[in-house]
């Protein structure tokens, strides 16, 4: 009988993941000359880059630091995030040609679609000679010297296994908890995930008081956790979304509510007082829609607040404003996880992880790259930054 060894393709680097964080450390390793395979159970590649930033890909943010990632070890994105920057994925979408914007704040996005970025990773895969399998699931690895792989196309064996294989957002796309399982086959510690930059929900009476104001989208500064970001809040029918809350998300924790600041850099009295002044008749409803929408100020009058001519409005009631306003607390039921989440929280412990090379300390020749690490970035294309920079770090490397 022949060994296993004999019968089993032989690679220098086996990569699990055909995501962003995969294909771009596939790209690296190729380069340097290695024999790649990338894997994925799913029928194409880069599903999620597909369908992000609303079918044209965030793809980096050119204000990207390590100041815009949550870990347990705030310093571990440092290394590969010096080392592969915005600009240099920017060099490689120009080029391939691939026409881009800035949108906001940073956030650079695809003109056409994220086919583009797909399409480019592809063809650096091509260029590298690099081996990309999809339909492929893995079925058993044995870590080792090399490490050796059963799949549904068959025996594989490598020198440097990576794994790619992101998180448990969004399930549709074929998620799943492959690498944190893996990880914690091995003994290695996996903090604790949960969903993050996903909208939150409303029960009951809460969700009650905002019926018929989804879709109004407003400017708000939005806290959690110590944390909080100037953005737009959107009403949702089962809550609330929009940047401002996704990104207030991943320091929410259950039981403790958002506090929404819904006139930011606005102080109240000082706005009321000088409406006074020049539209004393004014009735406050009116006021409030000139910066909440008429919807959202009909509401606010109705449930909080009385609506009264600005010259009658006394201490109590500018009381009430700032009570319903600055900020308004709201207490959230839940989120709605991993269904619409853009990210995981958590993952992979980075102690059990190099910073230079995303290489396992205790298994040598093996890798854990991208979301499926305990690095979450802020909303704005900086998950994706992560995912080439971790991915370009464990390339150079393999």
């Amino acid at each position: 009988m022949s060994d296993y060894r004999d019968q089993a393709a032989a690679y220098d680097v086996v990569i699990i993941g055909a995501g962003a964080a995969g294909l771009m450390c596939a790209i690296a390793a190729g380069a340097r000359g290695r024999r790649v395979l990338v894997l994925d159970h799913a029928n194409k590649v880069g599903k999620k880059i597909l369908m992000s930033g609303g079918g044209r890909c965030n793809f980096t943010n050119l204000h990207t630091t390590p100041e815009n990632f949550i870990s347990h070890n705030p310093h571990f994105v440092k290394s590969a995030l010096s080392r592969y920057t915005p600009w240099d994925f920017i060099a490689l979408v120009e080029k391939h040609r691939v026409p881009y914007h800035e949108k906001k704040l940073g956030q650079l996005f695809c003109d056409r679609s994220s086919k583009d970025i797909v399409a480019l990773l592809l063809d650096e895969c091509r260029a590298a000679d690099v081996e990309v399998v999809t339909h492929c699931r893995v079925e058993s690895i044995r870590v080792g010297e090399p490490h050796a792989l059963d799949t549904t196309r068959g025996p594989l064996r490598c020198q440097s296994l990576v794994i790619a294989t992101g998180g448990y957002s969004i399930p549709k796309l074929g998620a799943s908890g492959f690498g944190y399982d893996f990880a914690r086959s091995l003994g290695l510690h996996v903090r604790p995930t949960r969903a993050a930059l996903v909208p939150v929900t409303l029960d009951g009476r809460k969700l009650r008081q905002l019926q018929g104001l989804a879709g109004i989208s407003l400017d708000t500064v939005t806290r959690a956790g110590g944390q909080g970001f100037r953005e737009n809040l959107l009403f949702t029918h089962r809550g609330l979304s929009g940047p401002a809350v996704l990104q207030a998300s991943s320091y929410w924790e259950p039981g403790r509510p958002l506090d929404i600041d819904l006139f930011p850099g606005i102080d109240l009295a000082e706005l009321i007082a000088a409406a006074r002044r020049e539209r004393p008749r004014m009735e406050l409803k009116r006021l409030l829609a000139e910066h909440l929408s008429r919807r959202v100020a009909q509401r606010w009058c109705d449930l909080w607040l009385e609506n009264k001519p600005l010259d009658q409005l006394g201490n109590d009631d500018l009381r009430r404003m700032e009570q319903a306003c600055k900020p308004w607390r709201v207490w959230p039921s839940g989120t709605e996880g991993y269904r619409t989440a853009e990210v995981t929280l958590g993952g992979v412990d980075t102690e059990a992880l190099s910073s230079r090379t995303l290489a396992c300390r205790d298994y040598p020749g093996l890798y854990f790259i991208g979301e499926v690490v305990d690095v979450t970035g802020h909303l704005g294309g900086h998950n994706f930054q992560w995912a080439w920079a971790s991915g370009h770090a464990a390339g150079e490397a393999v």
